[in-house]
């Protein structure tokens, strides 16, 4: 066997074994990304939070993953507290709504131009027994017939939801634990790959994008989930914490928060309160505008020197592509796509110079 089919043979082999774990832990490969995300985006925190328990690796790990599951489980906990009071009620309406149909309201007549369009649509289709399932092309809501079926459907995904959650932060705590070995051997296989000038041009390219993303999409939600809160309180929304919460996760996504405020404009309008609703919409614009605009561009586009159209596509295309942790892989996908851009263009002008 010649020295080349025995490369081939080992290459194939190592594969082999790659695909085989992959395989195996399947299951498990979405909350190890989240752990992952959330590691290199807090890893100054923690870094920080080890030096000043006297590098005690163990303790520091702990401490921090308490932190980020209280930074996250706090809210979460408390949109589901107030989503369970609202579940039934909810649930009856989901309910009724399919089974009976739901009455067009008359204001959408006064709608210009389209509000009788608007109408008659509402009446073919929401106006008919099980005509919520026109909505979904699986026909899922057709299927729900009463209250308790959307409430176990619900609670399926939650619980399941929740162990993903449980799962992630785990991987987390061994994530900060065995971090600088791990790093320390990422980086030894990376170099051996594609060579160690490579590698580090990369390598340092992926925390950058990763914590520009959590920041500029994240805390930026977050704070627009808050502010909109404040104005669904000030309007007399119903469960005002609930479309907070809602709107905060949304918000994360970019064009996600419009669909969070449009429906509590609609329900606002829906109930009568067509001024309030003209004044979520407004306060909704104004906010939506001055994030997207000015805060998002200047906190991930900075960070990772990426134009923001290539920011955009990167969000768009990975939640598009793999869903909700496409929101962060996108990004860095995206970086170091324009990463290896720059570098042909730079190996090319260097062999015409």
């Amino acid at each position: 066997m010649t020295d080349n089919q025995r490369d081939v043979m080992s290459a194939g082999f190592s594969l082999a074994i790659v695909l085989c774990a992959l395989f195996v832990t399947q299951r498990f490969i979405l909350p190890l990304l989240w752990a992952a995300i959330l590691c290199i985006a807090t890893w100054p925190l923690y870094a920080r939070v080890r030096t000043a328990l006297g590098g005690r690796t163990i303790a520091a790990a702990a401490l921090v993953t308490l932190i980020v599951a209280i930074v996250f489980i706090a809210p979460l906990a408390l949109g589901v507290t107030s989503a369970a009071r609202q579940a039934p009620a909810l649930a009856q309406l989901v309910a009724s709504a399919n089974t009976e149909g739901l009455a067009a309201p008359e204001w959408l007549h006064r709608i210009p131009f389209a509000g009788d369009a608007i109408y008659n649509w509402w009446l073919a289709t929401l106006g008919q027994p099980h005509g919520l399932a026109h909505l979904l092309q699986d026909g899922s809501v057709g299927r729900m017939q009463t209250a308790s079926e959307v409430l176990k459907r619900v609670g399926s995904g939650v619980m399941h939801r929740l162990v993903d959650m449980l799962f992630a932060f785990l991987c987390l705590f061994f994530f900060y634990k065995d971090g600088a070995a791990l790093q320390r051997q990422t980086d030894a296989i990376g170099a051996h790959l594609i060579g160690t000038r490579r590698w580090t041009l990369f390598s340092l390219k992926v925390p950058v994008a990763v914590r520009a993303t959590v920041n500029g999409l994240v805390l930026v939600g977050l704070a627009e989930g808050v502010l909109l809160g404040i104005g669904y309180q000030v309007a007399g929304l119903p469960s005002a914490v609930l479309w907070a919460a809602a709107t905060g996760i949304l918000a994360i996504i970019p064009f996600g928060a419009p669909l969070a405020f449009g429906a509590a404009a609609a329900l606002l309008a829906y109930q009568g309160a067509t001024i309030a609703a003209i004044a979520i919409l407004a306060w909704g614009a104004v906010i939506l505008f001055i994030a997207d605009h000015f805060v998002r561009p200047a906190m991930i586009g900075n960070a990772t020197q990426l134009p923001f159209v290539a920011v955009l596509l990167g969000i768009l295309g990975g939640v598009e592509t793999l869903g909700l942790i496409g929101l962060f892989v996108g990004p860095v996908v995206m970086t170091l796509f324009v990463t290896l851009w720059h570098e042909a263009r730079a190996l090319r002008e260097a062999h015409t110079a």
